[in-house]
């Protein structure tokens, strides 16, 4: 049986090794995102807007923004999306933006969607959601066929731009086999952050900027209503995992460089969303809890079960040496009592090293459904009043 509560002897103490306050998530605000769905939601408001535009009153109005918007509702023109934030003094702007909240908005949710949820148990699996894992399991198949460069190379193996070239080229007609008929349109805005999801194919690297775009383009599926909240779950543990599944591979064949990573000092070279669902997956585990990631046969046992361990799997597959010298950031959380401090400490130090940091979010795109404007203001209907 294993033993969750043994430590490594050779270990120091979880907390004798935080570097300063790098990484550190306090004094971090957290937006209150919980609830605005149904306000933020594009094709409603789009729904609500072609309702008033057509002499409806604003109780009518508001219920067509408060129902499915119909299929055949006119999307309008979309675009390209477009960098936003060229300097970091727009990063205040960028946290109170529309876009910024719509993010944090859809991984709070999935988030609270695997709440003691392994990867393995059962959840409803859309066809959008199965037309997902088949592209990608098509741009898996593409490294197969574009081989890396036999010729030893110090940065990357070049090899992988012909890969991103690839999939830039055909990230537009991968996103339209998403996408249902009506909303072919829209393939143009979404193939941007589909075709940045997956590394830098100049520079040869992969990081959390890049798992931001891909997960910006699961966001535009479901502002675009591909995805309801009966997705959520599959979206983590059926998506997620695949998506997993290929960047770590791009990373192992084309020895993608980490971008923007702190080394030592930083969370994780390439991921941070596996730790902070992962965290929610373990969050009431009987048995497992955050210092059980030092004990090797316990985080391999169950990596295939849980996003938080299988990023601990990695790191030892990848890393050498003593966990606490190349990972101390996850070693010193392992010291943390319990998986809800970890869930919430997660949240605050994606939205610190990942959601405000100008190198990451400077290459964040902007269209019509991640929009750069300031966000709505949420007026929520006034109660009934009390009769008698």
């Amino acid at each position: 049986m294993f033993d969750g509560n043994a430590l490594m002897p050779t270990m120091p103490p979880p907390g004798s090794v935080r570097p300063g306050q790098q990484g550190a998530p306090a004094q971090v605000d957290v937006p209150k995102v919980a609830g605005r769905r149904r306000f933020i939601h594009p094709r409603r408001i789009l729904a609500a807007e072609a309702a008033a535009a057509g002499g409806a009153t604003a109780d009518a109005a508001a219920a067509a923004a408060d129902a499915p918007a119909p299929d055949g509702l006119d999307l309008g023109a979309f675009a390209e999306p477009q960098k936003r934030i060229t300097e970091a003094s727009l990063l205040r702007e960028w946290t109170q933006s529309e876009a910024y909240l719509r993010i944090l908005d859809f991984i709070q949710s999935l988030n609270e969607s695997v709440r003691n949820k392994k990867v393995s148990d059962p959840c409803p699996v859309s066809e959008a959601m199965t037309r997902i894992i088949q592209m990608l399991d098509e741009v898996d198949g593409w490294i197969d066929q574009i081989p890396p460069e036999p010729t030893p190379q110090r940065f990357g193996n070049i090899s992988f731009r012909k890969w991103a070239l690839r999939l830039k080229d055909e990230s537009v007609r991968l996103t339209a086999q998403v996408l249902p008929q009506h909303l072919a349109p829209a393939a143009t805005e979404l193939a941007a952050y589909l075709a940045g999801g997956f590394g830098d194919g100049t520079r040869i690297d992969y990081g959390s900027g890049h798992e931001l775009a891909f997960t910006a383009w699961l966001c535009c599926l479901e502002l675009l209503d591909v995805f309801g909240p009966d997705d959520y779950q599959g979206l983590v543990t059926r998506v997620f995992v695949r998506y997993l599944d290929v960047v770590r591979r791009l990373q192992r064949v084309y020895m993608l460089e980490p971008a923007g990573s702190h080394g030592v000092w930083g969370l994780d070279d390439h991921q941070f969303l596996p730790y902070f669902w992962g965290s929610s997956q373990l969050m009431d585990h009987p048995r497992l809890r955050p210092k059980s990631i030092t004990q090797r046969d316990i985080v391999s046992h169950f990596s295939r079960e849980y996003l938080y361990l299988a990023c601990i799997d990695y790191i030892n597959e990848v890393k050498r040496g003593p966990f606490h010298e190349h990972s101390s950031i996850l070693y010193d959380i392992s010291g943390v009592p319990a998986w809800a401090k970890v869930n919430s400490g997660m949240l605050k130090m994606y939205i610190a090293e990942v959601l405000q940091k100008h190198p990451v979010v400077q290459h964040f795109l902007f269209g019509r459904l991640l929009p750069f404007e300031p966000a709505h203001a949420v007026a929520l209907p006034a109660p009934p009043s009390p009769v008698g």
